[in-house]
């Protein structure tokens, strides 16, 4: 069956719904690069002012799954013959969000296995396989033989993610990401979940990021992003839950991608800031019970060393030295507290850009970031102040990015003589 794609076009662009039949013909087309860059990149635009019903949702990811292939986790078995159970977790980006990396470990020790598929930083939200390859060695590439035999001796992967995944939707991200269609919920949602979902895993966790620092600002268009997300898991028959997170605030002390492998290493050995210990369990917690295993403690698995033991066998299989030393910049500027009081603003956008200034995030796909750039932060908010405290640390290879960064920086802390508190981390579930 064959359509034209200027009818398409114009029936959505009028509000009209597209049928299965269309939807798979102009996917299917666009993936074989029958169906030219500026005809979807006008369907895109279209999309994005006029929506996407929720059947119409589903069969778009549907078929972008079809665009390419699927993998299959129900043969995975441990060393003993037992088969292992599969949860995978996605963040829709933020400032510090490094959870991935003290998660995937803390689950796989609790006995499910973590095929994580990651992606890199661009523009102020970091990415988790950036921040991995600070470590000496490690590798984020692996083919399917690699993933599986990993999962199946380690229990976790965090890599990144194979051509033949979904092929549509990487083609159309890379139109959206010039065209100004990023921010559509329906784009969003069916670009996250046709991929997670053609990964194969058997249950899915989701981290939505609501505030300054996210992609959605507010919890209305975030909440609408995390139930179109468990929706379309639900269609595929990959139980799905989703936590709306907070995200006004940096997530634990540290941005940038070594210093985040660092804070990451302290959470495994039973430490780590408050904020990113409670998310980190409370993430690990869902994906156990996506799975039947509710009735473990996560909690146990980082106390005993036994989320770090996976950790380090994690690493290793993938080529890295989880004993080498990090890289570090090598220049540093401190931020000072001009006055006495209390940390009332912090903000996650502007200490995401200063960061992504400092080096240790990239602005087209393909430049090198710094594996030692970011910024340690030294209060957090809502805590005392005294005047000539650190309150930041900038870390660069390049000094003269430090006047840019501090720019970035410019209103975005405050202190003063109000008690503030912060909100909760975890604002509401959908299921």
């Amino acid at each position: 069956m064959s359509f034209h794609m200027v009818e398409l076009i114009t029936a959505k662009r009028d509000g009209r719904r597209l049928t299965d039949e269309q939807i798979d013909w102009v996917i299917r087309g666009f993936a074989r690069g029958e169906v030219p860059d500026e005809q979807m990149s006008a369907l895109a635009m279209a999309v994005f002012f006029r929506g996407l019903d929720d059947a119409e949702l589903s069969r778009w990811t549907t078929a972008m799954i079809a665009s390419g292939e699927r993998l299959d986790f129900g043969e995975l078995r441990r060393a003993d013959g037992e088969p292992m159970p599969t949860v995978d977790k996605h963040s829709t980006g933020g400032v510090g969000d490094k959870v991935t990396l003290p998660l995937a470990p803390l689950v796989a020790a609790c006995g499910v296995a973590v095929p994580q598929l990651s992606g890199r930083g661009l523009g102020h939200t970091g990415g988790t396989l950036d921040k991995l390859e600070a470590i000496p060695g490690w590798r984020a590439e692996l083919t399917n033989d690699e993933l599986f035999a990993q999962l199946g001796e380690v229990g976790a992967v965090i890599c990144a993610a194979g051509a033949g995944l979904a092929p549509a939707d990487k083609r159309l991200y890379a139109l959206r990401d010039v065209t100004g269609t990023v921010e559509s919920i329906p784009l969003i949602a069916s670009s996250i979940m046709s991929k997670k979902i053609a990964e194969g895993t058997s249950a899915m966790v989701l981290d939505v990021k609501v505030g300054s620092g996210a992609f959605m600002a507010t919890e209305a268009r975030a909440r609408e992003l995390g139930a179109a997300m468990v929706r379309l898991g639900a269609d595929a028959g990959v139980p799905t839950t989703a936590l709306l997170t907070d995200m006004n605030t940096p997530l634990g002390r540290m941005v940038g991608n070594a210093l985040e492998v660092a804070e990451s290493v302290e959470v495994l050995a039973g430490g780590g800031p408050a904020d990113l210990v409670e998310l980190t369990l409370a993430l690990a917690r869902e994906m156990l019970t996506a799975v039947g295993r509710e009735a473990i403690d996560p909690a146990d698995a980082l106390a005993d060393g036994r989320a770090m033991d996976v950790w380090r066998r994690m690493i290793a299989a993938q080529g890295g030295d989880p004993t080498a030393e990090l890289p570090r910049a090598a220049h540093h500027h401190v931020v000072r507290a001009e006055t006495s009081g209390t940390l009332t603003t912090l903000d996650a956008r502007a200490v995401g850009v200063a960061s992504w200034r400092l080096g240790a995030g990239r602005s087209t796909q393909g430049e090198r970031v710094q594996a030692g750039a970011g910024i340690e932060l030294h209060r957090a908010l809502g805590e005392p102040v005294t005047a000539g405290d650190p309150v930041l640390t900038l870390h660069t290879d390049t000094p003269e990015r430090f006047e840019t960064a501090l720019a970035a920086l410019a209103g975005g802390w405050t202190v003063g003589p109000d008690e503030v508190t912060r909100g909760p981390v975890i604002i509401d579930r959908i299921s």
